[in-house]
């Protein structure tokens, strides 16, 4: 399968879960804070190079790709490199500077649930909403219990792997996972024609 499948297959199972998450959102009244990033900061925070695939694809179309995975080389943070924080001051408040193309992780945190060892759904979300939304977090839980379908981590990465098993399947820190698919399109092109209409993008 080429790139620019994979990317259209990615965005096509990232449309289906920001619908998904839509409809989750509209029936709990969960939402994130607005204009905090603290999840973002989290050096722990671990990804596969698929899910930033249609990111470094938008890179190398403009021709940032080489300026990028040399800006990410040479990184010692291990914050995410797309994260803009607010001020070296306050890092927990920011925003995702390529927020159209976050990663899969990104867009499942908070609003995605996985299972314990009793197979019982648990919202995966930050302490933040879990206090600053009690009554909202509690009632989430009692209608997950009751049926309230939420996203599912372990079926998206499943579907994700689907599309390229390989890349689906490396899971490792983020500014990593970034490096590695600004690699994968950097590498495929090297010796193929660009894109159409994109011929002179690097």
């Amino acid at each position: 399968m080429s790139i620019e499948k994979k990317v259209k297959a990615v965005d096509l199972l990232y449309a289906d879960l920001d619908k998904e998450i839509a409809i989750f959102q509209s029936k709990t009244n969960l939402h994130c804070k607005a204009g905090c990033g603290r999840c973002c900061t989290y050096a722990e925070v671990d990804a596969s190079p698929l899910e930033f695939l249609p990111w470094a694809f938008h890179l190398f179309l403009n021709g940032t790709a080489y300026t990028t995975l040399e800006e990410l080389k040479l990184k010692t943070s291990a914050t995410c490199h797309i994260y803009q924080p607010l001020s070296i001051v306050d890092v927990a408040s920011g925003k995702c500077s390529d927020y159209q193309y976050r990663g899969l992780i990104c867009r499942l945190f908070g609003y995605g649930a996985s299972r314990d060892k009793l197979g019982e759904l648990r919202l995966a979300t930050c302490k933040i909403i879990k206090e600053g939304q009690a009554e909202n977090y509690e009632n989430a839980k009692t209608a997950m219990k009751n049926g309230l379908y939420v996203p599912i981590f372990t079926d998206y990465y499943m579907n994700l792997s689907q599309i390229d098993f390989k890349l689906g399947n490396v899971i490792v820190p983020v500014n990593k996972a970034l490096q590695l698919a600004i690699e994968e399109v950097l590498q495929y092109y090297a010796y193929r024609p660009f894109p159409s209409g994109f011929e002179n993008c690097a």
